[in-house]
């Protein structure tokens, strides 16, 4: 071989040397790839929905617990105080959610029939999902099928007990559906239209944390761009509180007591809680609200142990030290550990050891001390949902640099079988300070499993971008929708008080994450302004017009008029100017400015026909020539006005006639320069109604002796067969040959059928309206029945509108009657 070409080759295995090692940089570096947490939302007890009642919470004197509610018969029947009593539970107080009850199912296309029979699990995490998307500023549009996973940490479902104790001829497919694991991850995506993975994970108390650990490698792996992390527990079975009892493991007073001499088992709590991860570089890039970075997480098992649900210390102190490796984090910088801390005898002091052992040694005077606490004190144990519940609890503490006091010092002294002195562990007795930059905590949460797992988490980068100043008298576009008139009215009036509140710093901000991050409904608003107060002055003064469902908007065009050419040029480049993610780069608007605005209206999402002015139409203004005009069919509205020092404005204003049409604008070209997404606006407020069946339960024995009755609510209303009443209905069924008194009255069958609570919107298909292949079975057993129509002719339309389907199946019945 020649030395020439010898050279060549070896210059070329350098070449490919390099590049291997820069992807193997590149891989391990996507590997251990940070995280940020984007968007949170929950319900815990104390009445607590939003992040910002939490914190109320967390740094008041209150705790969320309170007595069995009403709603609750089977937990209360089996209540008894005496330890040990068997078959009895003696705990009567436990952290209950205020509302289980209710759901909005026409929000996410259920129906009444369907939602009483899905666990409330699902659908408070349903809500939780949604509320936590917009948080993050990501507008969740079904279609669109977003690149997002959603992991869910899920202990019990106790609802479904209700059906089981019932005659089976009674239960329907829902009861399947609406009560399995497996639906609580798939629900979410098949709901909101997210392709990413689906996964429920069942390992006890450590579900949600486990959920997260999972999410993380997901995302870390480009699985996903969104990962949506949930975690729920609601109290229903007195089966299982019997077994607890049994076991002596709650708290007599139902109050969890961690680290105190006081300790005496745990205090059961409900919970439900979702937050929304995303690679930290991305969340960045996209303008997103970073809550927390979570640096690493590590999972594993006790193994063998002293028992199955004895608390393992060698195990937990190696998921630590594994959490800590996949962080790349020095245990000397964690400052505070939000423990597993469930207030047990036996599993504190295993607990602060393991702590201890490996954030605690060695110690030295110049170290500072690890302070350790456990939100289960205010709570109660959360259980599959705890570790989120601590997630969220730190999330709020790092951004208002406090750490709070859990354990206040009226619990008494802390455990004495912990050598407190001797190491580096304090337990926070009075809230305090915690600022500076870094700032490192971990979590713990131990399922009864034997499944541990740890999470570290660190504050934000202080160096990134608080919000922006507004710019005085820049115009801005603020748009609200809604799946019902009441909604807009509801979201309309928190928006309104949210810019009342204070002038917000970041108005282009606010504006573009009501735009962008939110997804568009049927019942649209949209105003403009200049200011907050003039933009909630004129929120308010919109929602009074009761808006009706905007409708697919079609054939608007763009009308010029050649005889203002100079004042377009100059309305053109007003507009580039300040909007600039409009400018296509193939597009200059001052060379050509009618093509910049058709290029703009497609960048929007809007494509337009250009059309010559028509002499005859009026437009906006009369009296003078508007350069552009848009034609929305039954409106003509200024697009680009003569004067140029109001060309924004104008332009803005035509865009917001186009939302409140119909129109489906891609609202991220209207971000301006310094806008980003804000994370701490109204959320959607759902039109709760009652979605309940209630326990079949027996009288407790103190009421069989007195006779008493059973309350109202104790009284069993399972689903009833829905074809069943069909034999009655064919009595009352009017003549096939009117067609009018036919489509009302199958109108009203289809009511029964979904259990509707009201009028049925004829405008929704029968698939909006919650409808599917069962309640079709259903609806068209009872047709077949009234007028003996058979299967191959009674068909449903599902994706019409309900008027046409109703119409057309009653065309069928009197076809049918012809037929005879």
């Amino acid at each position: 071989m020649e030395t020439t070409d010898l050279r060549t080759l070896v210059e070329e295995q350098l070449r490919l040397s390099h590049r291997l090692r820069a992807r193997i940089r590149e891989l391990e570096a996507e590997r251990a790839a940070p995280l940020a947490v984007v968007g949170t939302a929950l319900r815990f007890p104390g009445g607590v929905t939003t992040p910002e009642q939490y914190w109320e919470l967390l740094t008041g004197p209150a705790s969320g617990l309170r007595d069995i509610p009403a709603d609750r018969p089977g937990l209360r029947s089996v209540h008894h105080p005496e330890v040990g009593r068997p078959g009895h539970s003696y705990v009567d107080r436990a952290g209950f959610l205020t509302d289980v009850a209710g759901f909005d199912p026409d929000f996410f296309g259920i129906s009444q029939r369907e939602a009483e029979s899905l666990d409330p699990q699902q659908r408070l995490l349903l809500e939780t999902s949604w509320e936590a998307l917009e948080r993050a500023g990501v507008a969740v549009r079904r279609a669109d099928r977003l690149d997002a996973g959603v992991f869910v940490g899920l202990m019990a479902a106790e609802y479904g007990e209700r059906f089981t104790a019932t005659d089976p001829d009674r239960l329907d497919p829902y009861f399947g559906t609406g009560g399995g694991h497996c639906f609580a991850a798939g629900r979410i995506s098949y709901a909101l239209g997210l392709r990413g993975p689906a996964v429920t994970l069942d390992t006890a108390c450590s579900s949600s944390l486990v959920a997260l650990h999972s999410a993380a490698r997901s995302l870390r792996s480009g699985e996903c761009r969104y990962a949506l992390v949930g975690g729920a527990n609601l109290i229903f079975s007195p089966r299982l509180m019997v077994s607890l009892c049994q076991s002596r493991a709650l708290a007599p007073d139902g109050r969890s007591k961690p680290f105190t001499a006081a300790a005496d088992g745990y205090g059961r709590g409900e919970g439900v809680a979702t937050v929304v991860l995303m690679r930290l570089a991305d969340a960045v890039a996209e303008g997103r609200p970073v809550l927390a970075v979570v640096r690493g997480s590590a999972v594993n098992h006790d193994g063998a142990s002293s028992g199955l649900t004895v608390p393992n210390g060698p195990a937990q102190q190696e998921v630590i030290r594994a959490a800590l490796r996949d962080a790349g984090a020095d245990p000397a910088e964690v400052s505070y550990v939000e423990a597993h801390g469930t207030g047990t005898a036996l599993g504190d002091p295993i607990e602060v050891a393991a702590l201890d052992a490996v954030y605690g040694r060695p110690r030295s005077d110049a170290q500072p001390r690890l302070l350790v606490s456990s939100v289960k004190a205010r709570l109660g144990h959360l259980e599959a949902a705890a570790g989120l519940a601590g997630l969220i609890k730190l999330v709020l503490m790092l951004r208002h640099g406090r750490i709070v006091a859990d354990v206040p010092e009226a619990d008494g002294p802390l455990n004495p079988l912990v050598s407190w002195a001797d190491g580096r562990i304090e337990i926070p007795r009075r809230a305090a300070d915690w600022s500076g930059a870094g700032r490192i905590a971990g979590i713990s949460a131990f399922g009864l499993s034997g499944t541990n797992a740890h999470v570290i988490v660190q504050a934000p980068d202080p160096a990134r971008p608080s919000d922006p100043t507004a710019q005085p008298g820049r115009p801005e576009l603020l748009v609200l929708s809604a799946r019902s008139p009441q909604a807009l009215q509801a979201l309309a009036a928190s928006v309104g008080t949210y810019l009342f509140r204070s002038d917000p710093a970041g108005l282009s901000s606010v504006c573009h994450t009501l735009r962008a991050g939110r997804a568009p409904l049927a019942y649209r608003l949209a105003v403009t302004g200049t200011s907050a107060r003039d933009l909630a002055r004129k929120v308010s003064l919109a929602v009074d017009a009761a808006p009706e469902p905007a409708g697919p908007l079609s054939g608007p065009a763009l009308v010029l008029h050649p005889a203002a050419s100079d004042a377009l040029v100059k309305g053109v480049a007003a507009i580039a100017s300040e909007l600039p993610l409009l400018t296509d780069e193939d597009r200059a608007p001052e060379l050509d400015p009618a093509g910049w605005l058709t290029g703009a209206l497609d960048l929007l999402g809007v494509p337009m026909v250009v059309r010559d002015p028509d002499a005859d139409a009026a437009g906006p203004g009369a009296g003078h020539v508007h350069p552009a005009l848009l034609d929305l069919g039954d409106q003509r509205v200024a697009l680009v006005p003569a004067d140029p020092d109001r060309a924004t404005a104008v332009f803005l204003d035509a865009l917001a006639a186009l939302f409140r049409a119909g129109a489906d604008l891609r609202m991220d070209r209207l971000r301006a320069p310094d806008a980003r997404f804000v994370g701490d606006l109204p959320t959607y407020p759902f039109q709760r109604r009652r979605c309940w069946v209630p326990e079949p339960v027996a009288p407790s024995p103190s009421a069989r002796a007195t006779g008493a009755a059973a309350p109202p609510d104790e009284v069993s209303s399972l689903p009833q067969d829905a074809a069943g009443p069909a034999a009655d209905a064919a009595g009352l069924a009017p003549d096939a040959a009117d067609q009018a008194a036919v489509e009302s009255f199958l109108r009203a069958e289809l009511a029964e059928v979904l259990k509707a609570t009201g009028e049925l919107d004829l405008r929704l298909t029968f698939a909006e309206l919650g409808g599917d292949s069962f309640t079709a079975m259903l609806f068209l057993s009872r047709v077949q029945e009234c007028y003996q129509l058979d299967g191959s002719t009674a068909e449903l339309a599902v994706d019409e509108p309900l008027a046409a389907l109703l119409a057309g199946l009653a065309r069928d019945v009197a076809s049918a009657a012809v037929r005879g």
